[in-house]
This record gives C-alpha cells, structure tokens and sequence, in this order.
C-alpha cells in the first residue's frame, strides 16, 4: 500500500458519501469510482480522500435517475458540456413529471426505551414491494412466506426468496436507536401498509414482541411477525462462484425483450449485446447444445466470454422488473448457476436469479 496518500476505507468513504459499501462496489465494478487501491490479499477496496467529492456527485446524479453512460460523460465532460447534459436530462424529466402529477401530489411531508429506525417511507415502500415479489407462496417453508428485515445503525436490509429467486435490498437509515435486531415479517401484513407506507415523508419501525411497529404523524399500523428461523442467505452469497461474464444493459429494453414472447426463455449473451429467444425458436444441435435463433437484439456493455442461459419467465421477468434504476448489471459465473442482477440508487438492490436447462429434442419429442 503506497504510505505516500492518505487512504481510507470503502466503510468510511460510505459514510462520508452516503451510499452504502455495496453501492460503492457497484460504481467501481462500472468505471465510475474505480478503488485508489486494491488489496491484493484480501480483495479490501482503499480511496483517498479526493475522490469523497466524485462519489458525492455520482449520488447526487444518480437521485435524479441519470444513467450510468450519461454520468461517465459528464464527469469526463467540460462545464458548460455538463451542463448541457444536465439540462437536457432535466428537461426529460419535466416531461415525464406531468404524467406523475397526480402520484407526486399524493406524496406528503410529515415527519414523526425499544429500538427504533427510522426511513424515508417511500423509499421503504418500495422496496418492500420489489422484495415482496420474491416471497414464496407455496407455503413448503413458512418462514420464506415472510419478508426477513436485518435493522442496523447504518443499513436496513430486507430480503425475500422463493428457492428459484432471492432478492436483497440495503436501505440507509435517517435515524437509528438502540441495539441491532432483526424480525421474519409477515409478507402479507407489509403489503397491506405499503399504499401508506408510500404516502409518508420518514416512518419509524419499533421490533415489539411478535410485531412490527410501524408509525408515523401518529398513525401506527402493527405487522406480526414469524416466529421462524431464516436461512443464512448471506452463505450462500458468499459461496457463489467467481463471475466470468459481467452485462450492463438498459432495464426497460431488456423488459421489452422479455416481454416480445412467451414461454421459456435464452439468453445469448456476446460481444456489445444480449439477444433474447423464446424456446420454441431455438435450434439445437443433436443431443444438447442449444443455439440462438431469431429474437430481440439489445445492446449492451459486456465483459468476460460468451455464454448462453435459460430462463422461466417467471423467475427473470420479475427480476429485472423490480430492478431499481435504469441500468442493471448482470454478474455470469455459469449457465448452470445462478445470476446475480445488481443496481443501485439511494441505497443497493440484489437479485439472484436461478436458471434452467433447455430441453433437448429427445425430451420435447419422446419416442
């Protein structure tokens, strides 16, 4: 480690920024706040202090939803470029602001010995609805029909999977209160108070015996909560294998492509694109390899070697739906594991997504 600047770590950097670690990451991996240095040891990411001011300013053009290709030009670009820039994103944004009037003007600003945290609500809202999406609903293992919400002094993460997908989503609190504590929230409890929840300017959360306290300009909603064990996700984040191929891609067109077909889907993922087939108009080679035919082409910033994956609808469409923000990073180990989706904005969204294989034409056509 060069002893000749002054480094400091991803967590204070975090804190001084206000973006979480995860988020840092997230920039680095992308080329806009690339470490001063990297351990070589441990993989320990190290800034110096000059570059508080370039994360701030990322925050600050990511709130407004500015793309990253669009942040990369106008941190390389001259003032009066930036400004342009700037202000031809704004003026998209006042556009698009007449068709949110009535969902902005529904929006208030009303601020409010247990352990307490407090959030923006609809910050809070949100996410529980794109965690919410992967709770599962066959009921096998109850404690995966709840929401899992980890409270700490400087993250609130909410997690939910259904075994074919997980999704996290880290939140930075306004305030924080007591000691960390963490509660399997009935799903069904949160998505009842979501429409409120969304409404609110800051909600505190209180953790009582078997509930959520949920409060705000004295208004108080109570969610229960499962008296289950849930399971070590964070594991299972850590031993997923190493990536091999990483995928920028713009969230709506990959929608929209998803979208242009039924049935199961597969991805070919090369060189500057991602194409998306349905597979029924996938050729296979005899016995297994499948081979991409005709579909949708998107374009996309791609690194590492080609691969293909297949997809349920059903598992990949509400992935990159929920997806916070208008880009999405794909992270590729393998065809055969899962994919982790990442994004983020005022705080951090994961999503892993399990894949499937595509049939054979023995097995679709069985003698």
């Amino acid at each position: 480690m060069n002893a000749d600047r002054r480094l400091i770590t991803i967590g204070v950097l975090a804190r001084a920024c206000g973006l979480t670690p995860s988020a840092l990451r997230f920039y680095g991996d992308c080329g806009l706040l690339i470490p001063a240095e990297v351990d070589a040891a441990t993989g320990y990411r190290y800034y110096t202090d000059d570059q508080r001011k370039r994360a701030v300013l990322i925050r600050k053009l990511r709130d407004i939803d500015i793309g990253l290709d669009t942040v990369a030009a106008i941190l390389a670009a001259e003032p009066g470029e930036a400004a342009r820039l700037l202000d031809e994103h704004v003026d998209a944004m006042t556009r698009r602001a007449h068709d949110a009037a009535a969902t902005a003007a529904a929006i208030k600003s009303e601020l409010t010995a247990l352990p307490r945290v407090s959030l923006p609500g609809a910050l809070l809202a949100a996410a529980i609805t794109r965690v919410g999406s992967a709770v599962a609903t066959d009921g096998e293992l109850r404690a995966l029909t709840g929401i899992f919400v980890e409270a700490g002094r400087d993250a609130v993460v909410l997690t939910a999977t259904d075994r074919y997908r997980l999704t996290t989503r880290t939140l930075v609190p306004r305030s924080w209160s007591g000691e960390s504590w963490s509660r399997v929230v009935d799903a069904a409890a949160l998505a009842h108070v979501v429409a409120w929840l969304a409404e609110q300017d800051e909600a505190l959360l209180i953790p009582q015996a078997d509930v959520i306290r949920l409060s705000s300009g004295g208004t108080i909603h109570l969610c229960a909560t499962l008296d289950e064990r849930y399971p070590d996700y964070r594991a299972m984040l850590s031993d997923l294998a190493p990536v091999r191929t990483r995928v920028v891609v713009q969230r709506h067109e990959l929608i929209e492509a998803i979208d242009s077909g039924e049935g199961l889907l597969h991805l070919s993922i090369g060189a500057d694109e991602v194409t998306v087939t349905d597979s029924d108009n996938v050729a296979r080679d005899p016995g297994y390899a499948p081979v991409a035919g005709p579909g949708p082409t998107i374009r996309a910033a791609v690194t590492g070697p080609d691969t293909v994956m297949a997809f349920s609808r059903a598992t990949l469409r509400p992935a990159i739906a929920t997806a916070v923000g208008p880009d999405i990073m794909l992270d590729i180990a393998a065809p055969d594991v899962p994919v982790v989706i990442r994004s983020a904005t005022d705080g951090d969204l994961t999503t892993l997504a399990m894949p499937t294989r595509l049939p054979t034409d023995s097995e679709e056509n069985p003698a």
